[in-house]
């Protein structure tokens, strides 16, 4: 037995499938198979650090909503710059930026506006 055939086996590869078909269907394992894929999303993102900024920057160019939480920076001094510059980059691309709550701020992409107001 050869040792490709050793690992196949401790994996439970039958014969038919190899190691480079078994790594293609652990990657599919986390792709939903009933629905197809959305055109955006809502993500969620903890802002750690001021990397962070470039990360959230790439997500609304693909067009996603960012539900941001300020929690782990709450103590930062440099919380209030790095909001700040990120309030800069959706005003200068024509989204949206609005605070939820106190450790929650809500992006938006370019063209899609947060109502504000409350209704009564």
């Amino acid at each position: 037995m050869g040792i490709l055939e050793g690992v196949s086996k401790a994996l439970g590869l039958g014969k038919d499938m190899d190691i480079e078909e078994y790594m293609d269907t652990i990657e599919l394992e986390n792709v939903d198979v009933m629905h197809p894929p959305a055109d955006f999303y809502v993500k969620p993102v903890a802002l750690e650090s001021e990397e962070d900024v470039r990360v959230i920057e790439e997500e609304l160019k693909k067009k996603n909503i960012i539900l941001l939480n300020i929690s782990p920076m709450a103590r930062n001094p440099k919380l209030k710059a790095v909001v700040a510059s990120l309030k800069e980059y959706v005003t200068k691309t024509n989204g949206d930026i609005a605070r939820i709550d106190e450790n929650k701020i809500l992006l938006t992409p370019p063209k899609v506006k947060i109502v504000k107001s409350k209704r009564s």
